[in-house]
């Protein structure tokens, strides 16, 4: 349907979990040779299934290990679900583990251009948007500095500007407004609101209540790897709050 940004129909995502803890490698390799290895199946998503709307922003709530982060590495490409179907129209900026794709022992100058190019932006490009990165980021005064040696809200900081020096036509975003001072958690929230006013599709993570209902239209509760309720933001972030009582 043309109004549907993401579909996700009957996702079920399989993980074989070992039974036995292996050390290293070679002791994993000699086992799997000898037919030692014993795996328990978990299922982090089961027949799992909403559209999210152009335009919409659509959160995901439920405690620890209820697969909300494994729907949004699902909808990013980072994950292949075992069963069901993934459609995504429009290109996509994963706010996921920011930074995850840095290099420590290069600079925060270097990792900026690198990144650009792993997102498909060329050396000019990124020269004509570095300073507003740097800017956002608040780490002109690191940028020769191995990003080995930030904090991780610095981490997160330089990840986000990056991210988000262009406005995509879905943003997944999964906890990462918690990383960092007040300040700049706020600073993130606005360029968030100013990307979802000009009409971007946002699916996001947060355990923050009140986030969920001032930023989302609607939410899905996830229980288990399972979708126990969803609708409108406040409704559902109540409901939540009182775990279905």
């Amino acid at each position: 349907m043309e109004d549907i940004a993401i579909g996700i129909q009957n996702v079920s995502i399989r993980f074989n979990m070992s039974r036995d803890r292996v050390d290293s490698i070679k002791e994993y390799a000699i086992r799997a040779m000898k037919g030692q290895l014993f795996f328990d199946e978990f299922w982090a998503l089961k027949d799992v299934s909403f559209e999210v709307k152009k335009g919409e922003v659509f959160g995901l709530v439920g405690l620890n290990g209820a697969g909300k982060s494994t729907i949004l590495k699902v909808v990013a490409g980072v994950l292949k679900p075992t069963r069901g179907q993934v459609t995504v129209n429009g290109s996509i900026a994963p706010l996921i583990e920011l930074g995850a794709g840095f290099d420590p022992d290069l600079t925060a100058r270097e990792n900026v251009f690198m990144n650009g190019a792993i997102l498909g932006y060329n050396t000019a490009y990124m020269k004509e948007r570095y300073r507003e990165i740097m800017d956002f980021a608040e780490l002109e005064s690191f940028a020769d500095v191995p990003v080995k040696n930030f904090s991780s809200g610095m981490y997160a900081r330089l990840g986000f500007a990056i991210a988000t020096m262009v406005k995509p036509e879905i943003l997944i975003v999964d906890e990462i407004l918690a990383v960092g001072d007040f300040r700049f958690q706020e600073k993130c929230q606005k360029r968030i609101a100013k990307m979802i006013e000009g009409g971007t599709t946002v699916l996001i993570v947060s355990h923050s209540n009140e986030m969920m209902k001032s930023f989302c239209d609607r939410v899905a509760w996830l229980e288990q790897g399972k979708l126990r309720e969803i609708g409108p933001a406040e409704e559902i972030c109540d409901y939540y709050e009182g775990r279905g009582q």
